[in-house]
């Protein structure tokens, strides 16, 4: 079994300035511009934990608390959260700071779900984690627990899907905010 890594080892910060060119048609920051840098930053501290290459699988539970300003300084702080054999989960907080204003605010948080790779792209095993503050350990916990209720969530729509019926689905759903015109 390999040597544990601590949490602090890999723990990573990526901060850009967000300029005019990243803005989108309503003047603010644009979704894609942070979930592009929330996957550099999860691949840079993926990897650094596993030392190898991490693929991306999963980004998620991605909620945009607060708008990104152009002139804005986006820091990106990341920590592996979780560990499985060949998995990480790596925890994310978006901080965005006004430095004309001297204001700081929490835009985003994500977490997202990184495989390490071998030198054949084959999965691989990874380090495990050591916990030395109750912080860390909460987050461990409730990492553990969000992939438990996503598989559960997953399983549960296959199946919904699998024994769905076109008939009851139109009746279900005739009282939701769709006109459902399906050819005879």
């Amino acid at each position: 079994m390999q040597a544990g890594k601590k949490v602090s080892f890999s723990k990573t910060t990526i901060t850009e300035l967000m300029i005019p060119s990243y803005a989108n048609f309503g003047g603010k920051i644009h979704g894609g511009i942070l979930l592009s840098l929330i996957d550099k930053v999860a691949y840079a501290c993926a990897s650094k934990h596993a030392a190898n290459y991490c693929v991306t699988v999963s980004v998620d539970n991605v909620e945009f608390l607060q708008p990104v300003e152009v002139g804005d300084l986006v820091s990106l702080h990341a920590s592996v959260n979780y560990v499985g054999k060949t998995s990480l989960i790596v925890g994310i907080k978006v901080i965005a700071e006004n430095v004309k204003q001297g204001s700081v605010k929490h835009t985003n948080t994500s977490y997202v779900t990184m495989v390490a790779k071998d030198e054949n792209d084959k999965p691989t095993e990874v380090p495990p984690l050591i916990l030395e503050e109750s912080d860390e350990v909460r987050r461990f916990f409730e990492a553990m627990k969000r992939k438990e209720l996503k598989f559960s969530f997953n399983k549960k729509m296959h199946e919904t899907k699998e024994a769905m019926n076109l008939k009851e689905a139109v009746e279900l759903l005739s009282d939701q905010k769709c006109d459902i015109r399906l050819p005879r």
